[in-house]
């Protein structure tokens, strides 16, 4: 009985933190008139300053770590509950799937940058290489789309094995000017190509994966879901996978590998850890992840255009996963989750909407510079456990 007690008693931050996260984020997106967003914001930013006071943000954690499975699982509850709540509307649901999207392409980034330290400015460019793959596929051949998803983040891997040669041969800055090169040359490429639809794009086929039309409004008896629907739960199996596979990475051996190489080449090299491999390694997961999600996210919105994967696109990537906290998945989902609908439901302060965003971002780097869910220090002994 007091063992029941106590891990009652472990897990009640957990769920408060992941039912209050899901209470506020249904409120936002519900949300209509500006002043009612303005006052969810001034709430939020009331709440995590008396959170932070609580020292709730350890407890959490404690939680978390104490109840990793149970307290996953209520995650993905809680996103099932919100799509039940905005079954048919489809703004909720298009910003709730494009969330799950991007935190899966982030989870790519996150093992490039958090995990391996690999610089990679062209975060959209693979991302719009998994995009362009499936219209390219959807539009020309009959492979099945489940396949398409995957070829898309293969074709994105193959590219970002080639792109990782000069990288490799550089460090800090010039690095990153490889990157930030590349997806410049990458949308260029696309602008001035025709035969993938030069500046206007390419139409995308919505996607079927087994005989199931997700571009088809899902029914259950009188209830007539959003098509969007289908694609918030693709997203959530995508994100559900894309962080399994991370958390997997970042326990294992190959994770200590690629800390240690984040952390001193030399010290690397001189154990005789491959430094060269495993950047590699890291890039090529990292641009698979990304890829698919692109693919995803092209056959979602049923059109791709250059203007959709530019370096400031890029930047707004680069910005979920430093706004998160390097190297954390659930920081990650939360940067997502903020970058991706705050300045969607501003649309009333028009481009002035950009200028709020770079001050969060400005303020988050000056009081918060680990992110909003710093990583821990790493145990080196952690077993196979998820977190």
């Amino acid at each position: 009985m007091l063992a029941r007690l106590a891990g009652a008693r472990t897990i009640f931050p957990g769920l408060v933190t992941v039912a209050a996260c899901a209470v506020y984020g249904i409120l936002f997106l519900h949300a209509e008139s500006q002043i009612e967003l303005f006052v969810l914001i001034a709430l939020g930013l009331a709440g995590a300053w008396l959170a932070a006071r609580q020292h709730w943000g350890e407890r959490a954690r404690a939680s978390f770590s104490a109840h990793p499975r149970t307290l996953q699982a209520s995650v993905v509850v809680a996103v099932v509950i919100a799509l039940a709540i905005f079954r048919g509307e489809h703004f909720p649901l298009l910003m709730l799937a494009t969330v799950l999207l991007y935190f899966t392409a982030c989870l790519g980034l996150t093992v490039q940058f958090g995990y391996a330290g690999v610089v990679n400015f062209a975060g959209a460019a693979f991302f719009g290489i998994g995009a362009y793959t499936a219209a390219v596929l959807v539009g020309h051949t009959n492979i099945p789309h489940a396949l398409v998803m995957a070829l898309g983040g293969l074709v994105a891997a193959l590219i970002g094995s080639l792109l990782i040669l000069p990288v490799l041969r550089t460090r800090g800055h010039y690095a990153a000017l490889v990157t930030i090169a590349f997806g410049i040359l990458f949308r260029q490429f696309i602008e001035v190509n025709d035969a993938l639809g030069g500046p206007q794009g390419l139409q995308v086929k919505g996607m079927n994966l087994f005989g199931w039309e997700l571009n088809t409004p899902l029914g259950i008896g009188d209830e007539e879901f959003s098509f969007y629907a289908s694609y918030v739960l693709l997203g959530l199996v995508l994100a559900a996978a894309a962080y399994v596979f991370v958390r997997r990475l970042e326990r294992s051996w190959a994770g200590l590998n690629l800390d240690a190489v984040r952390l001193d080449e030399t010290v690397c090299a001189v154990f005789g850890i491959r430094v060269e491999r495993w950047k590699i390694v890291a890039f090529t997961f990292g641009n698979l992840l990304a890829g698919i999600a692109g693919a995803a996210y092209a056959q979602m919105v049923g059109f791709v255009a250059p203007t959709s994967f530019t370096f400031g696109d890029s930047l707004i990537m680069v910005s979920i996963i430093i706004l998160g906290g390097l190297g954390n998945p659930w920081g990650v989902a939360l940067a997502a989750a903020i970058v991706v609908v705050l300045p969607e439901k501003l649309q009333v302060l028009q481009e002035y909407r950009l200028l709020l965003y770079a001050v969060l971002v400005i303020a988050v780097l000056l009081f918060r510079p680990d992110g909003l869910l710093p990583r821990r220090t790493r145990e080196y002994a952690p077993g196979w456990r998820l977190q």
